[in-house]
């Protein structure tokens, strides 16, 4: 099955039609005078639907198993086609659009079998996706291309060239994706003063984003919160906790960072996490949303 590790759970919604076809009247009376000699077709057709769509991954092999939180089942009758209407939802990492047409499939076959006996022209129709929500494409934004930003390794042992980076190289790769210009990157070491002093450097020079990588941790020389919060003008707590989430989701350790995020004046700071993992799953976990905040500090995208 395809890796979905690295998405984050949302409200997914989807709505899948099908068209059954009789070919009398009197099969749409016997349905709606309840005659049909197999029992109550739209009650049965109904509870083999809900069956469908919790079997989907039983049956499709690179469907992922989920928990299906929400199910509707509509009839609607024109004449002598009867449409089929099933709305799935989840909260989940990917998307109900395949429960919701195996819905839809197993109510319309479930029908004809029911309808069989007393009619010989029963056919199936246009099985659908009618409407999906949720996930990436309902959270795009024609985000500013004109963003750029300042990468900081934070770590004596890099900064001595006792280690090689590799943090803040993860960071510049998905900065790349969102196509944001790299203003800079460097590697100091975990001192205060000279991680307030770059701060204010680059935010005079323009950058639209400062990230750091290192010093979040809890030993002595872990600085680059104290150092960080004092020039912050407001912190963006709801980003701080994305991070520590996406974070605390895959290894129980991240609730041990104190990554920071916040502003000074149209600049976004964020202080992250200095291992390689733990930078590149927090820009995983904020990017490319983070550059929504852009849309409010700086107005609409250029084209």
């Amino acid at each position: 099955m395809v890796d979905i590790t690295h998405k984050s759970s949302t409200l997914r919604i989807a709505t899948a039609q099908a068209i059954v076809k009789v070919s009398s009247s009197k099969t749409i009376e016997a349905i709606e005078n309840g005659t049909v000699p197999k029992g109550d077709v739209f009650a049965m057709s109904k509870a083999a639907g809900l069956l469908g769509v919790k079997k989907t991954p039983d049956l499709l092999p690179d469907c992922h198993p989920l928990p299906i939180e929400y199910t509707r089942i509509e009839y609607t009758i024109n004449d002598l086609e009867i449409q089929i209407l099933v709305t799935v939802k989840t909260i989940y990492k990917t998307g109900v659009e395949v429960e919701a047409m195996h819905g839809a499939s197993i109510v319309a076959l479930n029908m004809y079998d029911m309808l069989k006996p007393i009619d010989k022209g029963v056919e199936i129709h246009h099985i659908k996706l009618l409407e999906k929500k949720g996930g990436k494409s309902d959270y795009k934004d024609k985000f500013r291309t004109d963003l750029k930003a300042s990468v900081i390794v934070c770590s004596d042992t890099i900064s001595e060239g006792k280690k090689e980076d590799k943090a803040g190289k993860a960071i510049i790769a998905k900065l790349k994706q969102c196509d944001v210009e790299i203003l800079d990157y460097i590697i100091i070491p975990d001192e205060k003063d000279t991680i307030q002093e770059k701060a204010k450097h680059y935010q005079e020079q323009g950058a639209d984003l400062i990230i750091y990588t290192g010093g979040t941790g809890l030993s002595k020389r872990d600085v680059t919160p104290e150092a960080l919060k004092p020039l912050l003008d407001r912190t963006i707590p709801g980003m701080e906790e994305a991070i520590r989430k996406y974070g605390q989701d895959r290894m129980p350790y991240a609730m041990l960072s104190r990554s920071v995020v916040g502003t000074i004046k149209n600049t976004l700071v964020l202080a992250l996490p200095g291992s390689t993992n733990g930078a590149k799953e927090s820009m995983e976990a904020i990017f490319p949303e983070a550059l929504h905040v852009f849309r409010i500090l700086k107005g609409a995208r250029h084209d």
